[in-house]
């Protein structure tokens, strides 16, 4: 496995000292709900004795990461972006997924901002401000949500991983608004237990970073099942392009980057085919009455709704109460739509290694615009989810990869396969991203 890079000049005490700092800067403000300092600084040092002692703690040693707010992590209360979870116990153990990064090496800074409960594609917090996407230093746009902070803190430079959770997007959509590498894997691969849940059916977890190969390192950490990390040849590799739902709406710069993507692709000797795949049009029929995401979020939430939906963001209290009253037949039913779509969907793309769409169809919005006008924020949330939020559906896997040149916002490329070829789709983005570099170099 690669390590993700960081700066070899430097030990883990010293970029833990400058992650702090840079943490209490302007750029950095909402970014975290919370900081281990003395924790980071406690890991950091054992780090640098083991290091100096020729011992390896293990694959990500001495790596600074963030962890999304939703995650357990011993001794603290699991807020999830929020307010309405304060005085509730503390975590009497780390998520698995928290422990096994420790064992690993890792230096955890700290839990960082999120939309609340998971619950939107923006990044808007309306309890602890909203991070802005370092992307644009002349108006603040959104980070993107759900895993706003995570992003940012790679961004910024604060931290070499995000750790974030996917349900409909959430790790894919803030790596492309902020121009990184964001990786959603099949979800039954990533233990989800000690993650506050918005959709036991569609939740994963995941990491932000700015390499396919970091990702990869951090995946395999906290799966447990490592993928492979040879780049595939992108000669001759078949690219399954859907026109139905993902290629609506496109703004200029996003139809433009993308088109040009595939065109250097084809330049390269990939195939690049132009599928119908109608059946992503049917995703809104078949998720009547409410979708999972409000049905399982009221029925792991409605207590804190009952006793608190005036301190609960009031977009996330709207889609929420959607799942309320549906009855267990609905939900059922819903289940079986959706496994039977999946089964249809897996002979669409069977023969292709990989399918291709923008991971979502405009650059990052302004944050203004979004703050007090709910039609605007519901007309964007729905955008940034539409595209990544069909691969959940699928229960499938995808990886957001920058796709833009300079001078552009930030654009993501994704990458997307059926239930269980993650192995396969590593080695693609792999060859995608190597390809990209080649294209800068």
């Amino acid at each position: 496995m690669t390590q993700p890079s960081f700066d070899p000049h430097l030990s883990a005490t010293q970029r833990v000292t400058r992650a702090l700092e840079g943490a209490a800067t302007p750029a950095a403000r909402h970014v975290f709900t919370q900081l281990f300092t003395d924790g980071a600084h406690a890991a950091a040092q054992r780090c640098d004795a083991a290091f100096l002692a020729g011992q390896r703690l293990g694959a990500l040693q001495g790596v600074c990461l963030t962890l999304k707010d939703n995650m357990d992590v011993v001794g603290t209360t699991t807020m999830a972006g929020g307010v309405v979870c304060a005085g509730e116990a503390p975590a009497q153990h780390d998520a698995p997924v928290v422990q096994r990064l420790r064992d690993a090496g890792a230096v955890l800074l700290g839990k960082t901002n999120m939309s609340e409960f998971a619950f939107s594609g923006v990044g808007i917090n309306p309890h602890h401000g909203t991070p802005v996407n370092p992307a644009d230093t002349s108006q603040a746009r959104v980070p993107g949500g759900s895993s706003s902070g995570a992003a940012v803190s790679v961004a910024l430079g604060l931290a070499e991983v995000g750790i974030g959770t996917d349900t409909g997007g959430s790790i894919r959509i803030p790596a492309a608004l902020c121009g990184l590498v964001g990786y959603k894997s099949t979800q039954a691969r990533m233990p989800c237990a000690g993650v506050m849940e918005l959709s036991r059916t569609l939740d994963t977890v995941g990491s932000i970073t700015r390499s396919v190969r970091a990702c990869l390192t951090v995946d395999a950490v906290m799966s447990q099942q490592p993928l492979p990390t040879d780049a595939a040849n992108l000669r001759g590799l078949r690219f399954a392009v859907p026109q139905t739902l993902m290629m609506d709406d496109l703004d200029a710069t996003v139809a433009r980057a993308f088109a040009r993507t595939l065109r250097l692709l084809s330049e390269a000797g990939a195939q690049v085919v132009e599928i119908p795949f109608q059946a992503l049009g049917d995703i809104a029929t078949l998720s009547m009455p409410g979708g999972f995401s409000p049905i399982e979020g009221y029925a792991a939430h409605h207590v804190r709704l009952e006793r608190g939906a005036d301190r609960i963001d009031p977009r996330v209290v709207a889609r929420m109460m959607l799942g309320k009253g549906i009855s267990a037949q609905d939900y059922l039913e819903l289940h079986n739509r959706r496994n039977a779509w999946i089964e249809a969907a897996q002979q669409t793309l069977s023969g292709f290694d990989a399918m291709l769409s923008p991971t979502v169809p405009l650059v990052a919005p302004l944050i203004a615009p979004l703050m007090d006008d709910d039609d605007a924020f519901f007309k964007v949330n729905r955008l940034l989810l539409r595209n990544p939020s069909a691969i959940n559906y699928m229960n499938g896997c995808a990886w957001s990869l920058p796709c833009h040149q300079a001078g552009e916002l930030p654009i993501g490329l994704m990458v997307s396969s059926t239930a269980g070829q993650d192995a396969h789709l590593a080695r693609v983005a792999l060859g995608l991203e190597n390809f990209m570099h080649s294209l800068h170099a």
